[in-house]
């Protein structure tokens, strides 16, 4: 509200709430940066013959028109103070924007804690991939549906006979959000599975009783995490993604005759840099030292590059806690807020 109308609005008696505020990308350093170096990167890409796909492309100019006025907007005026406001169109997409990736994530942790998940207490299971894995899952959509598949059985599993029953017996419940980013904004393919922290009995027709289960143990999530890993080995050998020697695991294709594209996300994955006088160098990253070795955490198990982790849990009582972690996990890539420039550009 302006101050001419604000003005009017006490004039009337009438003092307006907390509403709503355009974000104004285009202040922000994340839209700085991109419109700086994101058009000469596109059009040197397309000049080496390693143009950027169009979903790419369709990507960053929806970015560039998402909350700006001149690219559209509605017009809402208030029928208490008459007071009127332009509301710019956002962009709606979903996977860089992080005004629409917020938006999105709010919706999800509403609908999931209010409709989806059910009054019993939730733990959070992460897993993490090899590299190789992480480019496979990339590049072949497909695959992840087979691998969470492998992931979620084992894990169900896990909880069906910790609780001393049987598939026969016993359901689980789980909904599962695959992030595709890590802290360094570096591609990194991994699940994140909001499990019920127990299981449903079956009591008769159309009857069930929650079982609780108690936290995982350490030496419960290595045997998982190792039963996971064999499991995805084997079913990626059977389907020809995957070859193995005696002592280790290859990819089953040349990942470089794959798309232009598939060579950026290589790049993402294992921290180097994809273009320029410095291709293929590693990225140099900062990062805090502890002040004394860290002692290991016994919620994360490893295992021929696989890690789970499962240690942070919400009681069924702890809603608010429900609703954090879905938020957590359906959090978009980027943070503006987070975002800084050094002294050094």
């Amino acid at each position: 509200m302006g101050a001419p109308d604000r003005d009017i609005a006490q004039a009337k008696g009438f003092i307006a709430p907390p509403g709503y505020r355009r974000h104004r990308p285009e202040a922000t350093l994340l839209y700085e940066l991109v419109a700086e170096h994101y058009p000469g990167f596109r059009d040197r890409r397309a000049a080496e013959g390693r143009p950027l796909p169009r979903y790419v492309e369709d990507e960053f100019e929806a970015y560039f028109k998402c909350g700006l006025l001149e690219h559209g907007f509605l017009r809402v005026k208030c029928d208490a103070c008459q007071a009127e406001k332009l509301v710019a169109f956002s962009c709606k997409r979903r996977g860089f924007c992080p005004s629409c990736g917020a938006r999105r994530m709010a919706e999800t942790a509403a609908l999931l804690v209010d409709d989806v998940l059910s009054q019993q207490p939730v733990r959070q299971w992460v897993l993490s991939l090899p590299f190789a894995l992480r480019y496979l899952l990339a590049t072949r959509p497909e695959v992840v549906t087979q691998v969470l598949g492998i992931v979620y059985r084992a894990i169900s599993a896990h909880l069906i006979r910790k609780a001393g029953l049987t598939r026969a017996s016993a359901v689980t419940g789980a909904v599962t959000l695959i992030q595709r980013f890590g802290s360094a904004l570096n591609l990194n393919v991994h699940f994140h599975l909001l499990v019920l922290d127990g299981v449903y009995r079956r009591e008769g027709e159309d009857r069930l009783r929650f079982v609780p289960v108690p936290a995982p143990r350490t030496e419960e999530l290595k045997r998982l995490v190792q039963r996971i890993a064999a499991r995805i080995g084997r079913s990626l050998e059977r389907s020809g993604l995957i070859t193995r020697d005696i002592d280790n695991a290859y990819l089953a294709f040349d990942p470089s005759e794959e798309a232009p594209i598939h060579g950026l996300l290589g790049s993402s994955i294992t921290y180097r840099i994809a273009t320029g006088p410095r291709e293929g160098q590693k990225v140099f990253t900062l990062q805090t030292l502890p002040a004394e070795p860290a002692a290991p955490c016994r919620e994360v198990a490893e295992a021929s590059g696989f890690s789970l982790h499962a240690g942070i849990a919400a009681k069924a009582s702890q809603r608010d806690k429900v609703e954090r972690l879905v938020r957590y996990v359906s959090r978009p890539p980027v943070a503006t807020e987070r975002l800084s420039l050094t002294l050094g550009g």
